[in-house]
Parts: C-alpha cells; structure tokens; sequence
C-alpha cells in the first residue's frame, strides 16, 4: 500500500488569512495581476456567506534548509492553487490592493446590502445609497465596533429593526470562521507527483508547468529579494509585446524601478520588434540552461530550494548560489545587446517575421548557443553562422518538438563535455547529411499544412536569397512575407480536382508559391502549361 504523501486539514478563513500575513503561506501570485473580475469575488462572497464550500487550497511546504550557522529553518508553506481566492478574500475583507493586468493597483469594495442580504461590487449609485454598507472591509476591521455599526445604519434608515440587523452584520462577521480543506503536500514529492495532484484536484483541469512551480519558488523567496526577480521576468515580457506599458511601470511601480533590474529592461520601451516575444517559461529555459548547464526546469526549483544533488539535503549556501546564477542569467537574455542580436541572427537566416518562427524552443536554444559562444569569446562572424545552421537543423528535423527539456539537457552536457563549435557540427552533420535532402526531407513533404516547418523554412530561404515573387519581376517574397502575400497552388485546384485528386494531395506544400494579389488573380485556375508556354 502506498504512503499517503500529503494530509488533509480543515482551517478557518480567519487563519489562513493569518498566516498569509505572517509569511506562514507564501503566495507567489501576490505580486502579479490579480485576474479575477470583481464579480468573481462578490459571488466568492456571497457563497461563503450561503455556507457553501469554495473548494480546496492546495500547499506545498519548501524543504527544511540548513542555514549557513549549521542549524535547520523549516520551510514555508507555498500556495499553489488557490492564490486568487486567497488574495479576493485578503481584498474584500482586509481591504488590502490588489494589482490590476496593467499592473494599477486598485481596490475592490464589496458591498452588502443587511436588508436584502446580498453582495454587489460598490459603484456611485451604491456608495450614496445608505441601505448599502458599501465597502464590508470596514465589518472586519479589527477596530469595528458591531453595535455602533448597526445604530449608525439603523440611524439612516428608518423602520430598521436593530436586533435583526445586529445579527445579520453578525452572520457576515462569522464568515471568517468558516473552513477552508488545505491539502498539504509532502516537501519531498517531485513535481511530476504535484502536477499530477493539482490537475486531479482542481476541478478546472488546468495544468502547471516547471516554469510554473519555478516562478513560484522564485516570488515565494525573501531572503535574496525572489520577487524583484519574478518581477523582472514578467516585466520584461509585458514590454516585449506592449512597450508603451513602461511607464505604467515607472508609475505604479517605482519599488522596482529603483532596483538594478529596471535599468537592464527599459529599453524595450523604445522597441518595435515582435520577431520574438518569449514567454517567462521561454526567459527560464535561456536564463537556467546558459547558466546552469541542466536543461530540466524542475533541476532548477530544487536548486532554487537549496538542494544538494550529492547528499540529497538542502543547504542555505546552494539556494544563495543558485539565486545568483539565475540572475546572472536573467541579465544575460534581458541585455539590449543580447536580444538584439539574436534578433539579428534570426534575421539575417530570412525569418522576418514572427510568423516564420518554426518553434519557440528552436529560438530559445539558438539564443543559448549565442550565450553560450559569446562567454567563450568566439569570432561574432563564426557564432552567427553556427547558430542560423543550428536553428535551421532544430526546425527542419524538430530536435525540441516532442521533449524540449531532454533535449535541451541532453545538448548542453553534450556541449560542455566535447566543445561548442565541435558538437554543434557533429550533430549538423549527423542530422542533415546529403541524403536528407535528397531522400528524407521530400518525403517529410508530403503533407498539406501550411504552417509546417518545411514550408516555413522555405519561406525563409527564399526570403533570405532574395528571391522574387512567382512570376513578379521586382516584388520579392521577403516584401510580399512584410507585407501582403497570397499563396497560390503551382497547379490549381480547380486543375487537380478534375484529374481525380482529393484535397489533402491538391494542397501538398511542395504545390504552394508566394505571389502577389494581382498575379494570383490574374492566374486564375490555368494550368502551368497555359501559363509558360
């Protein structure tokens, strides 16, 4: 029989909302926007106030550290599930800010109305109505006095029966002590085993990733400022898709606007190049694998726990360490000069637009060679050359479509234990010998997606040899791929349905062209022989 690897406790809202304030529960998301729309924390509300069960919080305690003194420091709980519930709660009734999407902070008052015994989301007409107690917070203030709230009320409306309303504002009150079941998860369960618990327990399905519990490992940390940190990564890709958002940062965040991060970032305020928007799972892969040399992100939130790989305990000095490096990384992949040049890198291969990217961790790795090579001072000619052919080689035989973080993990030992330049043309030559491009690659062509790797890279290769458009005489695919293009079926559709061919063969890529609109048309469905002879 296998041993139950976590326990099942019931706590009162009024607790949890303790420990939350004490640093007892860490919740990572309390820095980052609060999703919910207010609605959501009304109805929250009203069913705690119903008595009716708003499901269970989900914990993982962060493994006892030994401190650098020699002595043991138990690990805080870390939320895991039930971050905005909890942070709803901590802004109806504590009447604490909550972060909006723009990173505004704002408050949600939740309004309640004795008489009626309902919740609704304060507005004016509300406010200036005096059958409302328009914000409950002021209920739950531990300076309330509940009788003087109940005259006060009774005061300005008239014919109200005071004991009824006295415990009405009472059962609110109450609400408090309501339970909450806490599932609490061993601090020696691997992530895998955690995944696989939320996803159960959650009754939406959602997933979590290791870039999830990464990220939360990150925020939950105090000791070497873990939330500048999440900040940074969250920031950073914000920018990257709305770069007019900086000064909402300057704003509404000058805390972080004074660290040492902000001055590393802010350039993308200035930035107008969406060729590669990463995502912070996309910042973590770059940032842990270039620094670490591990490709597996659940390596990293051992780390980030102080976890000694050899004698299998947690150390103060490991986490400290690992901290260090991954902001080192994180500098790294946010340098202007970096990114810029990957960009540039990506470019010049002929991928000029997002829409030719034939995989985001094709991008990430290329980017981790460019890091990689950069720290090892190769000539700039020889390393952009090695990294066009790489994230050429990873796109065409899809080296990071099934597994991305073996492979990553498999390549970067690879390349530490025979050199870069040595394994990056090992592989290339092993993966892409002549024979796949005579024998492999037509055959891999034999499919009718338009957004298949090979399709794209021919896009890319045509784009980056200058060539024209079908049949154009100035208009070149790279102008036609920027701007507007129209593919258009060498032999036509209309052409191949009437020789008997059924849709999945008449739209094979290897019938596809870029053309201008006007060409296209003036086509029409005429067959090639009609239209160059």
């Amino acid at each position: 029989m296998a041993t139950q690897r976590y326990s099942v406790t019931p706590h009162p809202i009024d607790t949890l909302l303790t420990w939350v304030k004490s640093g007892e529960i860490a919740i990572p998301e309390i820095q980052r926007p609060f999703v919910w729309e207010p609605v959501k924390v009304r109805n929250l509300l009203d069913s705690l106030y119903q008595g009716y069960p708003i499901g269970y919080l989900i914990a993982w305690r962060n493994p006892t550290i030994r401190l650098k003194d020699g002595t043991s420091s138990a690990g805080k709980r870390i939320l895991i599930d039930g971050q905005q519930r909890v942070t709803a709660l901590m802004a109806a009734l504590l009447g604490q800010d909550v972060l909006t999407k723009d990173y505004e902070t704002v408050r949600i008052r939740i309004a309640f109305h004795p008489l009626e015994e309902k919740f609704e989301v304060a507005n004016p007409a509300i406010r200036k109505d005096s059958a409302w107690i328009d914000d409950i917070a002021t209920l739950f203030s531990p300076n309330a006095k509940l009788l003087q709230i109940t005259k006060a009320y009774a005061a300005a409306n008239a014919e109200v029966d005071e004991d009824a309303l006295f415990g009405t504002l009472e059962r609110l009150r109450k609400i408090i002590n309501n339970h909450v079941g806490v599932i609490e998860l061993a601090e020696d369960l691997d992530i895998e085993t955690v995944t696989e618990i939320f996803i159960r327990v959650n009754s939406a399905g959602a997933t979590l990733s290791q870039a999830d519990f990464a990220m939360s490992k990150i925020a939950a940390n105090s000791s070497y400022d873990g939330s500048s940190l999440r900040k940074a990564i969250d920031y950073f890709c914000h920018l990257a898709i709305a770069p007019d958002f900086a000064h909402k940062v300057e704003k509404n965040d000058p805390t972080f606007a004074a660290t040492d991060y902000w001055p590393k970032i802010k350039w993308l305020k200035d930035a107008n190049d969406d060729l590669y928007d990463p995502s912070y799972t996309d910042m973590l892969r770059v940032a842990f694998t270039s620094q670490f040399r591990r490709g597996r992100l659940q390596d990293l939130v051992a780390l980030l726990s102080g976890r000694n790989f050899e004698t299998k305990r947690y150390e103060e000095a490991i986490a400290e360490q690992s901290f260090a490096l991954l902001k080192s990384g994180v500098m790294d992949f946010v340098h202007k000069t970096h990114f810029d040049r990957i960009t540039m890198i990506l470019r010049s291969a002929g991928l000029v637009t997002n829409d030719l990217i034939g995989g985001q961790n094709a991008v990430n790795f290329a980017y981790i060679l460019y890091l990689r090579g950069r720290s090892e001072a190769l000539p700039a000619a020889d390393l952009e050359h090695l990294v066009r052919r790489w994230y050429a080689m990873s796109v065409l035989r899809g080296r990071y479509a099934g597994s991305p973080e073996t492979a990553f993990d498999v390549d970067i030992r690879q390349i530490d234990a025979q050199g870069l330049t040595k394994y990056v043309q090992t592989v290339i030559e092993s993966e892409m010998p002549d024979s796949f491009w005579t024998g492999m690659l037509p055959q891999l062509m034999d499919t009718s997606s338009s957004t298949s790797p090979y399709f794209l890279a021919y896009q890319a290769a045509q784009a980056k040899l200058g060539d024209k458009g079908f049949l154009s005489r100035d208009i070149s695919v790279r102008d036609l791929i920027l701007n507007r293009t129209d593919v258009h079926h060498v032999f036509p559709k209309k052409h191949l349905r009437t020789q008997g061919l059924q849709r999945g063969r008449y739209n094979q890529i290897a019938n596809f062209v870029l053309t201008q609109s006007e060409i296209n048309i003036s086509i029409g469905d005429k067959p090639p022989g009609d239209i160059f002879f």
